[in-house]
C-alpha cells in the first residue's frame, strides 16, 4: 500500500438517492441507417438460418411483448413476439433406470475404465421420451418460443422514395423511420409501452389526406384472423408436441385517425386519406408461470382490456408514460470512453468499418448501452425471463428452442444486470428458478435417488429439468448450482433481506441435492462429482476412448463450491445455525479443489487429459474466475496465474469463435486485469459476431453475446467480486480518457469514475447505508467508512 498523500478522501453528505437518474444527454446512443430492411423478402423457413433482413430490422421490448421494426416503404413488416409464445406441454422425461447404474458408472471411472463408463453413461443417464428434440422441438412436448407473427402495413405505392432515415434512440426506446415521396413527408414513431402493455406505431405527414394503407396479421401456421367490434383479430393455438393443442393466445390491432377514414373488413384494417394515425397492439396467451398447470391467464380479457385503455389516451400521452417509465432504468448508467466526436456515418456502415481498424470507442459505448436496452427491453419484473433469443424470433423453430440453457448462456444473459444498475430486470430469472424447483425435486428423486432439486443443461417454460437426450451434453448436472449462484449475486449487490428470506429455501434445497450427490474420492478421499462433464467438451482418456464423463471435473467442484459459499453466508445473514448449515460448511472444506497441471494450466479434469479440440468454445473450467470469485488476484495468485495460462492456451488454439464465447472472454481477461486482452476479445465480438442491427450472433443469432459483452465492458472498469471495489482493473490503453456513472458494486454500492490519461483522476462512490468499504486503485488502497445516504471522493494526487 502507498502512503497516505498519494490520494485524497473527502466526504459529502447528498441527499438519499442524489446518484440516481442521471440525466446527461446521450444523443450518441442510436442505431440509424439509410436503407429499409426489405420486408418483401420473405424469411428462410428453416431454423437454423439466419434471415439477413430481419437482422437488419430494430428491436423493441416491453418485457413482454417484443417487435423488430424493417422500416420498409412501401410494404412495412413488423415482426411480433409476446414473451410467452411456447409451442409444447409439461411432459414427463425424467428416467427411472438412471439411478440403478450410477454406481456402477462411478466405479468405473475411479478404476479408469473410460470407455466401458462412457458406454453405460450414454445408455442410461439420458432423458425419458423425447428431449428436447435434438435443439429442434416446436413438434415434440419440450416445445419452442416462436414468433407471434407479422403485422403487415401496406401503403399501396411502388413509386420511388428519397431523404431516408430510420433510427432506433436506446435514450427512448422508440423507432423513428421518416422519408420523402411524391412531394410529402412522412414520419412514424413505434415504441412499445410497459405502463400500458400495447405497441404504439404513429403515422404523420407534412400534408393533409396523405395517409392510407391496408393492414393483415399472420403466421406461418396455426391462426385464424378476422375483424371483431372495430378490432382486427389474430388468435389460435400452439401445438402440445402430442398431437393437441397448446398455448392459445390472441393479438388485437385498432387505429385511431385524424380526418379520414378507418374501416374494418375482409380480415384487414384499412386507413383511407387520413392526416395522421395511431395503431395499437395488444397481445397475451393463456400461459402462467406456475407448476404444473402453467395455465390460466385471461388472455383474451386482457388483451381487450390493454387496448381500451391505450386507445383513451392521446398519442403525447402514452408516450410520455412510456419514456419517463424506461428511463427510469436506462439513464441510471451512463459511459463515454472518448472525448472525440462520433462519426457521422450510418451504423451498419461503422460496423463494416470498425472490422477493418478496430478503432471505434463510441461504438463500445454503444453496444454497452444496447445490451442494457435489450435486457430492459426483454426481462421485466413479472415476465419470463430472457431467452437464448431475448424476446425476439421470426421462426417457428427457432435455433436451441429458444429456450433457457443453463451451462452457461441463460446465466450470461444476468452478468450485467447487477453492475448495470437494473437489478429489477433479474427478478423474472428467480421467478423461473422458483418455477422449476419442483419438478427439479421429481428429477432428483427419480433420477438420481436425493432430496433437493436438479436441472441439467437446458429448462424450458413447461418444467423441463430432467438430462438430455444425449449424455456427453446432457448430463450438465452442474446447472442447477450455476443458475443458483444468481440468488447470492443479487443479494450481494442489492442486500434485499427479503428477497434473501424469499429464495432461501431454493438454496438450501439445491445445496441439499449436491450434498447427497458427491461422492468420496477413494483414492484422495475428497468429495467429488459425478459422473459429470465439463459442459460440451472431450478429453481423449488412456484407454484412447473420446469421453466426456469423469469424476470431479472442474466446473462441477466450482460451481458447487460457489453455491455452497453462497449458502453459508445466506444463513449467516439470516441468522441460520443448524446442524446442516456446520454440515456443509465441512463439506466445502474437503471439496476436491482447483488443480494446477505439469504445464502450468489449470486443470479442466481430474486428470491431465489431452484435449479433443483445445480451443474448444466453452471455459467452463474458469468458472471459478468468472463469473465465480473462487479465483481471483487478491487472495490466489498462483491459481490465477494457471486461470491465465489455460485462457491463453484455449486462445492459441482458435478459442473465443461464438459469440457468447468472446463475449465471455472479455470478462475472463478482465478478471485477469489484462485490459488489452479483454479489448481484443470486445474487438472479436464487434468484428465477427455482431449483425448490421448489432445483435450477437452464435451464429446463428443468440442474444447472449451481447448482453456477455455489456457486463465484459463493466468488468473492465469496475471489480467488486474479491471483496474490496477496484477501480479500472483492466482500462485498455485505448480508451485513455473517459467517464463511467452509475455502475454498482457489491455491497450496494454505485460509483462515478473519470480517467484522463490512462490516469483515475476521481471516483465517487455512494452508499444508502453506513457501511465500510476498502477502495483499490492500482498499487493504492485505502478503506474508508461511507455515512449513510452519502458518497465519498476518490482522488489520486
Amino acid at each position: 500500500m502507498k502512503p497516505y498523500q498519494y490520494y485524497t478522501i473527502i466526504a459529502i453528505l447528498i441527499m438519499m438517492g442524489s446518484c440516481q437518474g442521471i440525466s446527461k444527454k446521450q444523443s450518441k446512443l442510436k442505431l440509424w441507417y439509410e436503407t429499409p430492411a426489405e420486408a418483401s423478402i420473405p424469411d428462410d423457413p428453416g431454423g437454423w438460418k439466419d434471415d439477413p433482413e430481419w437482422l437488419k430490422a430494430l428491436p423493441l421490448g416491453n418485457g413482454a411483448l417484443g417487435v423488430m421494426v424493417f422500416g420498409d416503404v412501401n410494404h412495412e413488416r413488423i415482426q411480433l413476439n409476446e414473451e410467452s409464445m411456447w409451442s409444447g406441454s409439461p411432459d414427463d422425461n425424467d428416467n427411472p433406470e438412471a439411478y440403478g447404474a450410477q454406481a456402477k458408472i462411478r466405479q468405473l471411472l475411479f478404476e479408469g475404465k473410460y470407455k466401458e463408463a462412457t458406454k453405460l453413461t450414454n445408455k442410461t443417464q439420458i432423458c425419458k421420451g423425447r428431449g428436447t428434440g435434438h435443439g429442434n422441438g416446436a413438434k415434440v412436448p419440450f416445445g419452442c418460443f416462436q414468433t407471434l407473427g407479422d403485422l403487415w402495413i401496406d401503403q399501396a405505392k411502388e413509386t420511388a422514395y428519397e431523404n431516408y432515415h430510420r433510427e432506433l434512440d436506446l435514450e427512448e426506446a422508440v423507432v423513428r423511420v421518416s422519408y420523402s415521396q411524391e412531394g410529402v413527408n412522412y414520419q412514424r414513431e413505434i415504441f412499445t409501452s410497459h405502463p400500458d402493455q400495447v405497441m404504439v406505431a404513429h403515422f404523420t405527414a407534412d400534408k393533409s389526406g396523405q395517409i392510407s394503407f391496408t393492414c393483415t396479421i399472420d403466421r406461418p401456421e396455426r391462426f385464424r384472423t378476422y375483424t371483431e367490434n372495430n378490432q382486427l383479430v389474430m388468435s389460435g393455438s400452439l401445438s402440445d408436441g402430442k398431437g393437441g393443442n397448446g398455448l392459445q393466445y390472441m393479438t388485437r390491432l385498432k387505429a385511431v385517425n385524424k380526418n379520414g377514414t378507418v374501416s374494418y373488413r375482409d380480415s384487414k384494417l384499412i386507413v383511407e386519406n387520413a392526416d395522421e394515425v395511431t395503431l395499437f397492439l395488444s397481445a397475451s396467451t393463456d400461459y402462467v408461470l406456475s407448476y404444473p398447470e402453467y395455465k390460466g391467464r385471461d388472455y383474451k380479457k386482457l388483451t381487450k382490456q390493454n387496448l381500451k385503455k391505450a386507445v383513451g389516451k392521446n398519442y403525447d400521452e402514452l408516450f410520455e408514460a412510456h419514456k419517463k417509465e424506461y428511463q427510469s432504468y436506462f439513464q441510471r448508467v451512463s459511459l463515454d470512453l472518448t472525448p472525440q466526436e462520433i462519426a457521422q456515418i450510418p451504423t451498419d456502415q461503422r460496423l463494416k468499418k470498425f472490422k477493418e481498424t478496430k478503432s471505434d470507442p463510441h461504438l463500445a459505448e454503444l453496444l454497452f448501452q444496447y445490451g442494457r436496452y435489450l435486457l430492459i427491453s426483454s426481462s421485466r419484473p413479472g415476465t419470463l425471463p430472457a431467452n437464448l433469443q431475448g424476446i425476439w424470433a421470426n421462426k417457428i423453430q427457432t435455433p436451441w428452442n429458444g429456450d433457457y440453457h443453463t451451462d452457461v448462456n441463460v446465466e450470461m444473459n444476468y452478468w450485467p444486470v447487477e453492475v448495470t444498475n437494473l437489478s429489477e430486470m433479474h427478478l423474472p430469472l428467480f421467478d423461473l428458478i422458483e418455477s422449476i424447483a419442483e419438478p427439479g425435486k421429481k428429477t432428483a428423486q427419480i433420477h438420481y435417488n436425493l432430496k433437493g432439486w436438479v436441472v441439467h443443461p437446458v429448462t424450458n417454460v413447461w418444467g423441463y429439468t430432467s438430462p438430455g437426450e444425449v449424455a456427453s451434453w446432457g448430463l450438465h448436472s452442474g446447472g442447477g448450482a450455476w443458475i443458483s449462484t444468481h440468488i447470492g449475486e443479487h443479494y450481494a449487490f442489492t442486500g434485499d433481506k427479503a428477497f434473501l428470506k424469499r429464495m432461501y429455501p431454493i438454496l438450501e434445497s439445491s445445496v441439499q441435492f449436491y450434498m447427497g450427490w458427491l461422492v468420496e474420492h477413494p483414492q484422495t478421499g475428497k468429495l467429488v462429482s459425478g459422473p459429470a462433464v465439463s459442459p460440451e467438451n472431450t478429453f481423449i482418456a488412456p484407454d484412447d476412448s473420446r469421453c466426456q464423463i469423469s469424476m470431479g471435473p472442474a466446473h462441477d467442484q466450482q460451481v458447487i463450491w460457489q453455491l455452497f459459499t453462497d449458502y453459508i453466508l445466506a444463513s449467516k445473514e439470516l441468522g441460520i445455525d443448524n446442524s446442516f448449515v456446520n454440515q456443509v460448511l465441512q463439506a466445502k472444506s474437503n471439496l476436491a479443489g482447483p488443480q494446477i497441471g505439469s504445464d502450468g494450466r489449470l486443470m479442466e479434469w481430474p486428470e491431465e487429459f489431452p484435449e479433443v479440440e483445445p480451443g474448444h468454445r466453452h471455459i467452463s473450467h474458469l468458472f471459478a474466475l468468472h463469473p465465480g470469485a473462487q479465483i481471483n488476484m487478491e487472495q490466489t495468485p498462483k491459481l490465477t496465474a494457471a486461470a491465465k495460462k489455460s485462457l491463453d492456451h484455449r486462445i492459441e488454439n482458435g478459442g473465443g469463435h461464438t459469440g457468447w464465447s468472446a463475449a465471455w472472454l472479455i470478462s475472463q481477461y478482465a478478471r485477469l486485469q489484462q485490459g488489452d486482452k479483454a479489448k481484443e476479445s470486445l474487438n472479436t465480438v464487434l468484428a465477427k459476431s455482431t449483425s448490421p442491427n448489432l445483435f450477437g450472433q452464435h451464429p446463428p443469432f443468440q442474444m447472449d453475446a451481447n448482453f456477455g459483452a455489456t457486463a465484459g465492458i463493466a468488468e473492465m472498469l469496475i471489480h467488486s467480486h474479491a471483496g474490496v471495489i477496484r477501480l479500472l482493473p483492466a482500462l485498455p490503453s485505448v480508451w485513455p480518457t473517459g467517464e463511467v456513472k452509475g455502475l454498482k458494486a457489491r455491497g450496494g454500492y454505485e460509483v462515478d469514475i473519470k480517467w484522463e490519461n490512462g490516469k483515475l483522476t476521481e471516483a465517487q462512490i455512494y452508499s444508502e447505508n453506513e457501511n465500510e468499504v476498502r477502495i483499490k486503485y492500482g498499487e493504492t488502497e485505502k478503506d474508508v467508512r461511507i455515512n449513510a445516504d452519502s458518497k465519498i471522493k476518490f482522488r489520486i494526487n
